[in-house]
């Protein structure tokens, strides 16, 4: 510990942060290592300052001069088993990634410790226990989870721990619990927690699969970047990605038992891929495995089973080996035999309340991030939306950053069609009719509904009645679309 302890101060102190990191690149080799080109890069990283060589070790994974590093930094670095020394050079043994904190905003959330693309020594393919570094997918799941504060923390399949490690970052006190199948990534999880300076907080670190490890236990917070890949039954090779259970069924279970392990408001909050199969609308049969909890699922994009085998194929190296067609075929025939047309990708949130509000949706186009710093609103709008009535008295408000637009021909005196559009959030759009028009323009949330809804009635010439009826079946849709609140 104390040699991670002593790592830490030499990357702090020689400033390897993500935005230590931009800055010293600049825009152009920036852009290019973005692109996998590291040339740029290289040549931006040539001075010898410990920034520039931590750099080119740990995120370049090349070579460096010894005499780049402090001698007491590089026996550290050494003693932790985190580069190998020899005739002057040091190499990196594994990759020690600065992480940003969510939201943007360039401050520091710590380091993950991972394997490099292929271990010194393995020949291609990356090794079973293999545990991947912070990407896409970790990305994704960091600006999902909640920023409420969180006493009791729970991440399953932890990895190299970037999630505990973001969480951590926003709830200092929060206890931290960790589990994983794989040895391996435990003890890389613990190094990423120690260099970003876990000990100043309590984390255990637990082996086994989906909740087995916690039974009896609740947390604030459960979240998963689970082994989500649907691989043919007995092609588990790498226990970062395929769980070995058939289909979809880790995420299942994992979304079915975790209300039994949340304390009551408490979040769970994972990725997940889902099958679509002939005959069975995906939302149907992803929605059947939520029960007792809100919950919010959202799909992200989807592939056809071609489009997915390549995609893992590739993940793992595997392109242009004799292998490949052979295992490509392999998975091909398992989607056929089992009427798999598509596989989808994305977020499932739930929520242990008595509510139970459950929606299943659809958002492929841009939304602002992070997710979770509203996360809760969304949550919020489902269950107030079920509960929403104007014969009970309710105020509502417009919400912040709507804009109408109406369209139809130039000159006509009314529109065609009117549409409000959300600027900001999940950036919806809706058409709406006069009366949504209308009360999205006035009201504030300051007045009751009912005299309002009586002023648009007497200002358009409708019947009060039919006005009330109409924002009874068009308000709760908008409610839970979030352009009401």
């Amino acid at each position: 510990m104390a040699d991670l302890l002593r790592v830490r101060e030499l990357l702090t102190g020689a400033g390897y942060t993500v935005a230590g990191v931009r800055e010293l690149l600049g825009p152009v080799a920036g852009g290019a290592l973005a692109r996998d080109e590291i040339v740029p890069a290289l040549r931006a990283t040539g001075g010898g300052s410990p920034l520039e060589a931590l750099t080119r070790l740990f995120w370049l994974q090349v070579p460096v001069d010894a005499a780049a590093l402090q001698a007491d930094g590089l026996a550290a670095l050494v003693a932790a088993g985190l580069v190998e020394a020899s005739g002057g050079e040091v190499r990196a043994r594994l990759r020690v990634e600065p992480l940003e904190a969510v939201g943007g905003h360039g401050g520091h959330a710590g380091f993950a410790v991972s394997d490099l693309k292929v271990r010194p020594g393995a020949e291609g393919v990356p090794a079973a226990d293999h545990v991947v570094g912070a990407g896409g997918a970790s990305g994704n799941l960091a600006r999902l989870v909640v920023h409420r504060a969180v006493d009791n923390v729970l991440d399953v399949g932890t990895g190299c721990g970037v999630q505990g490690v973001h969480v951590a970052s926003r709830n200092p006190r929060a206890r931290i619990t960790a589990t994983d199948v794989n040895p391996r990534a435990l003890d890389l999880a613990g190094m990423s927690f120690a260099l970003s300076g876990a000990p100043e907080r309590e984390a255990e670190f637990l082996e086994g699969s989906l909740l087995e490890p916690v039974g009896g236990r609740r947390f604030d917070l459960i979240m998963s970047n689970p082994p989500f890949v649907v691989a043919p039954p007995g092609d588990r090779r790498f226990t970062y990605r395929e769980s070995g259970l058939p289909g979809d069924d880790f995420c299942r279970r994992l979304v079915a038992d975790a209300p039994d392990h949340l304390t009551e408001g408490g979040y769970c909050q994972l990725l997940a891929n889902w099958l679509h199969v002939e005959g069975v609308p995906w939302e149907e049969r992803v929605g059947s495995w939520v029960d007792g909890c809100d919950a919010w699922i959202v799909q992200r994009d989807v592939q056809d089973p071609a489009e997915y085998a390549e995609l893992w194929l590739r993940d793992s190296c595997e392109a242009g080996t004799p292998e490949y067609r052979v295992r490509y075929e392999a998975w091909l025939d398992h989607f056929e035999r089992n009427g798999v047309t598509g596989i989808g990708f994305g977020w499932i949130t739930l929520r242990r309340g008595e509510r139970g509000a459950v929606r299943v949706e659809e958002l492929r186009h841009a939304v602002d991030h992070p997710v979770g710093a509203y996360v809760e609103d969304v949550l919020d709008g489902f269950v107030k939306a079920d509960e929403f009535s104007t014969a009970c008295g309710q105020t509502v408000g417009a919400a912040a950053g709507l804009v109408q637009e109406q369209i139809g021909p130039p000159g006509a005196e009314d529109p065609e069609r009117i549409v409000l559009r959300q600027t900001g959030r999940l950036r919806r759009a809706a058409g709406v009719g006069t009366v949504e028009a209308a009360l999205a323009g006035v009201c504030d949330g300051s007045l009751p509904l009912d005299p309002l809804l009586d002023a648009i009635a007497q200002l358009t010439g409708m019947d009060p009645a039919q006005v009330r009826a109409h924002a009874d079946a068009v308000l709760p849709a908008l409610i839970a679309d979030g352009f009401f609140t």
